[in-house]
């Protein structure tokens, strides 16, 4: 029973997870609306600030839960199966929630009114977005999520650990998803000052999440990963590294 409670918190937890990130996406495609969680304007705060608070807990959150000391605290509470189950989880709350209480923000940055550029950088949009999930099933997509954990603890058979690889997308780039981030939160043919705020926040949050997770990485793999990164970019791509 535990085993099939486990399972069910997974795929919950990965639903729950695609629905963060499908918000967040949809409302830089202008598609959801920001702030649709508020009441009103929401609470009296200058809105830069209000924003900028809201994706500061955001990017502690998800570091600080992929900090292998959480990890290993966070595992003597719950089945070592569900713990990036619950991860994901966190992220889909809290992307959901960056986005329901995000403030709107009158006027424009930039606004490209020229449709073959604008269509262009929708395409480009598009690009970014399909490229983080190519990268996430060119590593795996299904343990990354927490499915693979909580299924192979349904079925009771051993769960061996993921090989360090360097394939597709990776044989250039060491974090191709933040480098599909990167490019869905910024190549939008209008720029509001709405939006801008959470372009900044997510580009700062990335670099400094990212410098946190290669030194996880250093840690755990040593040489090997010091000499991956010799080989390719962090975010853009190295070619004959």
């Amino acid at each position: 029973m535990q085993r099939i409670l486990i399972l069910l918190y997974g795929v919950t937890s990965y639903f729950l997870g695609v629905v963060g990130l499908a918000c967040i996406i949809l409302a830089l495609a202008g598609l959801v609306p920001y702030g649709f969680g508020l009441s009103g304007q929401g609470a009296a705060v200058n809105p830069v600030l209000w924003n900028s608070i809201l994706v500061v807990i955001w990017g502690a959150i998800h570091t600080g839960m992929a900090r292998p000391g959480f990890k290993r605290r966070l595992t003597k509470i719950i089945p070592e199966a569900a713990e990036r189950s619950s991860y994901i989880l966190m992220a889909g709350i809290t992307s959901v929630a960056l986005i329901a209480f995000w403030k709107t923000i009158p006027g424009q940055v930039w606004h490209i009114e020229t449709a073959s550029i604008a269509y262009v950088l929708w395409a480009i949009f598009v690009f970014g977005w399909v490229f983080l999930l190519g990268a996430t099933f060119a590593i795996n997509h299904f343990d990354l999520f927490g499915l693979r954990q909580v299924f192979l603890n349904f079925k009771n058979a051993e769960r061996p650990p993921l090989k360090f690889t360097k394939r597709a997308m990776y044989k250039y780039i060491r974090h191709p998803i933040q480098t599909g981030v990167l490019i869905g939160v910024w190549a939008t043919p209008t720029m509001t000052k709405t939006q801008i705020v959470l372009s900044i926040g997510f580009t700062l949050y990335i670099f400094v999440g990212l410098w946190f997770e290669e030194r996880d990485l250093i840690a755990e793999h040593g040489e090997d990963y010091l000499q991956y990164r010799k080989e390719t970019g962090k975010v853009l791509p190295k070619f004959g590294g």
